[in-house]
């Protein structure tokens, strides 16, 4: 069958523009803005050098109680005016004034769970994923998970207006999710994905705690916006195969798509684990080879932990490229895939592969993708420390090139500013975990456009995994006991308009037709899939003061303002590795007067000739210390630096050796 979605003009834009006084909705419904996860927020107010001037808001309030996980929301058109959508661990909902931070309305649904689970990293256990609003009946969605005699996991419907509690709901996910005689089992299962609303059906991604302890499955749950009693499921028939993303469940308007982890006793026999699964609605699953992919090491990767799903599918599309719609996979194995999301093709190669250059994990987090007059990218935040971006080439078959790689303390998602869809295209992320700040870079080149701010802008409670939103020339991120918002200089922007989706329906050779949506906007038009998603457009073109800076193959710091040029800094000096372990050891170095960042090389011999994967000219940052991880036992490897700043890089410091324990 062909499935028919509504197409809506991108001349609403000019429309918009074109009448004054005009005060459209801008809405933030979802986990990265879109169904594809992009993470992509258009907003004229987000020039470069209004955003060098961006700080905390101090008069908004914030105040939440518990601890924060999920991306808080922005939701307009209320009888109270702008709301922040915020949930904690305490199985607290809250809605907070957008302006003050004050207290709208708040709900607390029940005990979260404190003890009793079998394994576990997080506690208290509530409410972990991100919720997603639909606007058409003003409902939020959400799982929380609730102590008592049976600990459960509860899927929610809210009157995003009031915190009412909707007809027919809560779902009891024990009592109604089944697929294949498997019964779900809370007690074991952990939701830490993003919720996706797609034609009337919410859907809820489930892994299991850390620690992969029990029988747990990577589940997805479908429930019927409009019939809760209308639960289905699909699950992973092998135990384990945990979707544990923060991005959850990714859509092109018909079919989604999540990524699975390792799973356990399986023979050898593919079943579930390990891959990127695309389903119907419902949701349901073909089984077809078009709706499974698989790396063909997807048993050493079992066996080894390294799971295909540390990162949650991010739909890409690559204008001139064959295939040109994509899903990427970011992996624990260090390794980036691309995907032709309208034939996945079984356990086969990938359409694209590339080993990361930073060369540590990537577990837990949501990537991001945009367009600027450069080409298509993708980015993300790693295990190790640092921001990187790849860009996708537009050929037949397209390409990984590495664009850029910035030493970034902390373990957050990023997200992604543009004033028109392809134009001052800004990466954010904080330093969650970490340095607790903000930062921004160049989406071209990684060069620093916001350094983290001052003493104000300094966060506390930061949790892993967690991403900003944009909405009205502001920045809102969830803590504990906290969202913090932040401002632009110049005040009030003007409002920016929000496009209605298009999408294009695409046939694929599947039983079931494969809609074709845009994830990234462009800048005529914001592209998602449904009507209830409603990512924002410019209203009016924005003239900007300043550019971004010129472009550099690695850019990690600005410049340092002076009257007299910032000469060349020295070589560093090296010094003897610290917790040297089998698989990974810290390289440590003196730190030179002047720098603003330092390059790392490894390599298996003195006259870095083979380098280790992801660590030939790896930028670190203005640190003094990198660990270094995914090595062989009992090897012998050298490293060496540079320093560099904005005049230029240092020469090579002197080489250690370093050689790692047997076991």
């Amino acid at each position: 069958m062909k499935s028919s979605i509504r197409t809506f003009s991108i001349l609403a834009g000019i429309v918009w523009s074109a009448i004054p006084g005009i005060d459209a909705q801008v809405n933030v419904t979802q986990e990265h803005n879109n169904l594809s996860r992009d993470g992509l927020y258009i907003d004229a107010a987000f020039t470069p050098s209004a955003v060098a001037g961006l700080t905390r808001d101090l008069n908004f309030n914030g105040t939440i109680s518990g601890n924060a996980y999920a991306q808080p929301l922005y939701i307009e058109g209320g009888p109270s005016g702008p709301m922040i959508i915020a949930v904690t661990e305490s199985n607290n909902v809250y809605a907070l004034n957008a302006t003050t931070g004050t207290v709208i309305w708040q709900r607390n649904l029940g005990p979260p769970v404190t003890s009793g689970l079998p394994c576990g990293n997080i506690n208290p256990l509530g409410i972990t994923g991100t919720p997603v609003v639909d606007l058409a009946s003003r409902s939020v969605f959400l799982d929380a998970m609730i102590d008592g005699a049976t600990k459960k996991h509860f899927i929610y419907s809210l009157n995003v207006d009031t915190g009412a509690t909707n007809a027919g709901w809560p779902v009891d996910v024990n009592a109604t999710a089944t697929y294949n005689g498997m019964t779900f089992t809370s007690l074991v299962q952990n939701e830490r994905g993003g919720l996706a609303l797609v034609n009337g059906r919410v859907y809820v991604s489930y892994s299991g705690h850390a620690g992969d302890c029990g029988t747990y499955r990577g589940w997805v749950v479908g429930v019927n916006i409009a019939n809760p009693s209308n639960v289905m499921a699909w699950a992973t028939t092998a135990i384990g195969g945990g979707i544990w993303g923060h991005g959850g469940v990714a859509s092109d308007g018909t079919n989604m798509y999540v990524i699975t982890g390792n799973t356990f006793n399986t023979g050898g026999n593919w079943m579930g684990g390990e891959a990127i699964i695309r389903l119907q609605a419902g949701p349901t699953w073909t089984g077809q080879l078009t709706d499974y992919w698989a790396p063909m090491n997807w048993v050493a990767l079992d066996q080894g932990d390294t799971d295909l799903g540390g990162v949650s599918a991010t739909l890409v599309d690559v204008p001139g490229a064959t295939p040109s719609q994509l899903v990427l996979a970011l992996g624990k194995d260090r390794n980036a895939y691309l995907i032709d999301r309208n034939n996945l093709g079984g356990i086969t190669a990938p359409v694209a592969q590339a080993n990361m250059v930073s060369g540590a994990t990537n577990r837990g987090t949501s990537a991001v993708t945009y367009h600027t007059s450069q080409g298509t990218y993708f980015a993300f935040h790693d295990d190790g420390n640092a921001i990187s971006a790849y860009k996708i080439t537009a050929a037949n078959p397209p390409t990984i090139v590495f664009a850029w790689s910035v030493g970034q303390s902390g373990r957050g998602s990023p997200w992604v500013t543009t004033t028109g869809g392809t134009n001052n295209v800004i990466v954010w992320v904080a330093g969650v975990a970490g340095d607790q700040r903000l930062h921004g870079y160049n989406g071209d080149t990684g060069a620093v456009l916001y350094a983290g701010g001052g003493a104000s802008e300094l966060m506390t409670g930061t949790r892993q995994w967690n991403t900003g939103m944009v909405a009205r020339g502001r920045i809102y991120l969830g803590a504990d006991n906290k969202v913090y918002a932040f401002k632009l200089p110049a005040g009030t922007p003007t409002p920016t308009p929000t496009a209605t989706a298009t999408a294009t329906a695409t046939a694929t050779a599947t039983p079931t037709a494969t809609a074709t949506s845009t994830p990234t906007a462009t800048a005529t038009a914001a592209a998602t899939s449904t009507p209830t998603v409603t990512p924002t457009a410019t209203a009016t073109a924005t003239a900007t003061a300043t550019v971004p800076p010129s472009p550099t193959p690695t850019a990690t710091a600005t410049p340092t303002p002076t009257s007299t040029p910032v000469p060349t800094p020295t070589a560093p000096t090296a010094e003897k590795a610290t917790q040297v372990k089998a698989a990974s050891f810290t390289a440590q170095w003196r730190s030179v007067g002047g720098a603003t960042g330092y390059r790392l090389d490894v390599a298996t011999d003195s006259a870095f000739v083979n380098y280790v994967p992801g660590y030939q000219n790896l930028d670190v940052g203005n640190v003094t210390s990198r660990s270094v991880t995914g090595l062989t036992p009992n090897t012998q490897y050298y490293y060496r630096l540079r320093a560099y700043n904005g005049n230029g890089t240092s020469p090579n410091s002197n080489v250690i050796s370093v050689k790692t324990k047997r076991h």
